[in-house]
Parts: structure tokens; C-alpha cells; sequence
């Protein structure tokens, strides 16, 4: 038996690459594009088959951009919300997204196949991940495209980021080293390194005038985000005088960032199972869903990989 192992998918990381990846209209039989239903099975076959996990969970996002976030800084994601339009103008046909349409029979598939999908009302994928990877009890693997996620880490512990910026293909294994090694800060200080830089595709604006290697040396003299503030409250402290004033400026911003960037790692999920399942739930349900949308080729992939 192979020694235990849990892979935590960032779902919408993956769907989203798919989606916007794969070159070229993939239809169903009703014309509903299934490019990022064929593209996440793919990559969970490619995965499971090149790391054989024995746990797998398919994290989701019940709230891609919760109130709590917003409420501590408004501009958190504020980019990236889709304003409603009043409607269609009069006989004009209203446009489906094509990728929107996909996110039910993604569910269906991953359903089918038994692959447990986990969220939280209130939270993120990340927060998800961030809880279940913490005190897992065996190592962990986290897929993601999203550098947030470096700050989970944790080489005692056995946890890494498989990191698929380049693609799932060309992913790369994301441990405390190479946290150091790119940018100068241990993955325990990762989330105080993005609060102080700040990261515009998620809209948060950082400290006025302190990029990514000025982050990094503050946070190597003092530790984390307590230490560089007392540092820069006391004016007997090392902290010269430029970046004190920047840090002092940015109070109201540091007071609230630090738990808008921090993954939450203590929510309550129940009991999740997230035993990897070596034959599909429902065989039957697999092959409808397959011959309905066009999937014969990724579900058989899929359900091998599984089995496997």
C-alpha cells in the first residue's frame, strides 16, 4: 500500500486554465462548450497519475470574494466584479458564458466520479485548502496557479505547492527553499511579503513605495509584520527613517491587510472524506454524463487514473 498522501485542488485555478488553454471550439452534442470540463479532467489524470496521491478533495469557491474581505478593504478583487446590466436590448439574444455553463456539469462529473468537493459559505477556495492542509496528518499537496497559497508551505510538515503558473504540465514543486530562493523570505512570512508589496490582481494596494525586495529585507531584519511595526512605533529602534515614515503612512491599510491576506486554516467543514475514490460512485451516471457532453476520451482518462 502506498504511503498516505492528500492532493488539495484549487478547482477554479485549474477549470480556469483549461477554460482559457485549450485552443479551439470543444462542443457537446447540444453545442454547450466542455473545453474546461475536458481540460480539469485531463489534469486530475495527469496528476493523480504522476503523484498517486491517496486522498484527493477538489476545493471550490462558495464565495470567490466574501463580504468579510470587502468590508477590511474595498478594493479587495474590486477589478474583477462583473457589474449587472439592466438586461438585453429588445430582440436581442442574451449570450450564455461560455465558461459558466460549465461549472454545473463540472459538479455533475466530479460527483459521478466520487471525487469529494469541498467549500465554505463565507470563504474561498483557499481558506479550504489552507484548513485542510493544516494538521493533515500526511504530506500534502496543493495544486494551484495562485502564489497565495506559498504562504501554507511547510517542509516539516510535509506540505508543498505543486504550481501551475506555466501549466499543469510544466508545474513546479514549491518548497521553503524555492520560497527563499525567489523571494528572500522564508513561506512563513509569505503572506507579510504580499501584504507589504502588495498584489494589484487581487486589489490590494500594499505600502506606498515598498516593492517585493524591500519587503523582503525588512522582513528578513524583522521577522514579520509585529516585529517591522513595533520597529517602526519605536523611535529608538534600527528602522531607517524612509521606510519607517512609508510603514507609519500605511496604518490603517497594515492594521486590517494582515487577515485579508492570511489563508484561514481553522473553519469548520464537518467531516470531510477525502479518500480518493478508485472506481467511480456511479459507473453508470459516468458514462451518460460522458456520452452527453462529449467526454468519453477525459472521463476515461479520469476513471483510469483513479483505478490506478
Amino acid at each position: 500500500m502506498p504511503a498516505d498522501r492528500l492532493m488539495l485542488l484549487d478547482t477554479a485555478s485549474l477549470y480556469f486554465r483549461a477554460f482559457f488553454g485549450i485552443k479551439g471550439e470543444i462542443l457537446a452534442p447540444d453545442g454547450t462548450p466542455v473545453n474546461a470540463v475536458r481540460g480539469l479532467l485531463d489534469f486530475i489524470a495527469r496528476l493523480v497519475t504522476d503523484y498517486r496521491p491517496t486522498h484527493l478533495v477538489c476545493a471550490w469557491d462558495n464565495d470567490w470574494r466574501p463580504q468579510w474581505r470587502v468590508d477590511l478593504i474595498p478594493s479587495y478583487k474590486a477589478h474583477r466584479v462583473v457589474e449587472e446590466v439592466a438586461g438585453p436590448a429588445p430582440d436581442v439574444e442574451e449570450v450564455p458564458d461560455p465558461l459558466e455553463v460549465q461549472i454545473p456539469v463540472i459538479l455533475e462529473v466530479l460527483d459521478a466520479l466520487g471525487i469529494t468537493v469541498v467549500g465554505a459559505d463565507g470563504y474561498e477556495a483557499d481558506d479550504v485548502i489552507g484548513t485542510l492542509a493544516t494538521g493533515a496528518g500526511m504530506p500534502v499537496d496543493v495544486v494551484t496557479g495562485d502564489r497565495d497559497l506559498f504562504q501554507l508551505v511547510d517542509d516539516e510538515a510535509e506540505v508543498r505547492v505543486l504550481y501551475t503558473a506555466r501549466g499543469v504540465g510544466r508545474h513546479e514543486r514549491i518548497t521553503d527553499d524555492v520560497v527563499v530562493e525567489k523571494y528572500g523570505v522564508h513561506a512563513a512570512q509569505y503572506a507579510d511579503m504580499a501584504t507589504l508589496r502588495g498584489d494589484a490582481s487581487d486589489g490590494l494596494p500594499g505600502v506606498k513605495g515598498i516593492g517585493e525586495k524591500t519587503a523582503a529585507t525588512l522582513l528578513q531584519r524583522y521577522g514579520d509584520m509585529p516585529g517591522l511595526l513595533a520597529a517602526a512605533e519605536d523611535p529608538d529602534s534600527d528602522l531607517g527613517p524612509n521606510p519607517r515614515a512609508k510603514i507609519l503612512a500605511a496604518a490603517d491599510y497594515l492594521a486590517v491587510a494582515p487577515q485579508v491576506v492570511a489563508v484561514a486554516r481553522d473553519l469548520d467543514l464537518g467531516d470531510v472524506d477525502t479518500t480518493m475514490p478508485r472506481s467511480p460512485a456511479d459507473h453508470d451516471r459516468v458514462l451518460a454524463l460522458a456520452e452527453r457532453w462529449n467526454l468519453e476520451s477525459s472521463m476515461a482518462r479520469a476513471v483510469t487514473a483513479l483505478s490506478g
